[in-house]
């Protein structure tokens, strides 16, 4: 097992830049732009996971809470000072989405508790971004992709920038 300072940077590592993807958030009231919001596949984290930790060595369960499905995610991490691992779990939760309905409410509780072990948490952090729409309502679509900060990218990626 990877020692815990090591295994939370390998956890919180960004994420390739081909590997983010982006929505849109709310719209201008013209319905021209919208904001840019990223985020990452649930395959990604679930591939992160596997990286970082071991295949055997996570693992998610679902449950309903009042109509939202609840997402625990546990981890296996090595005990300081003992020669034992302990599992930390932690949950977090969605409703279904607009896209996936159910499956994507699925995807969403268990990113959204993989955030809590810091898979993807700088993507918070990303500044808002503005970009010009093409279409419309909510089938509306970004005409450009944002370009992540350096500060947003893996160390591969910061040297070519």
């Amino acid at each position: 097992m990877v020692e815990e300072t090591e295994l939370y940077k390998d956890l919180i590592a960004p994420f390739k830049s081909k590997q983010i993807r982006w929505r849109v958030g709310a719209t201008a009231k013209d319905g021209k732009s919208g904001l840019a919001l990223a985020y990452v596949d649930a395959r990604d984290v679930m591939f992160r996971l596997d990286k970082a930790v071991g295949p055997g060595n996570w693992s998610d369960d679902y449950k309903e809470v009042m109509g939202r499905i609840v997402c625990s995610l546990s981890v296996k991490f090595s005990a300081p000072d003992k020669n034992e691992f302990e599992w930390i779990t932690k949950s977090d939760g969605a409703g279904d989405t607009a896209v996936e309905g159910e499956k994507g409410g699925l995807s969403d509780a268990f990113k959204r508790a993989a955030v809590k072990f810091g898979i993807a948490r700088y993507l918070y952090y990303l500044p808002s971004t503005w970009v010009p729409l093409e279409g419309e309502g909510r089938y509306a679509k970004m005409k450009t992709t944002p370009e992540l900060p350096k500060w947003a990218l893996p160390p591969e990626e910061r040297a070519s920038k």
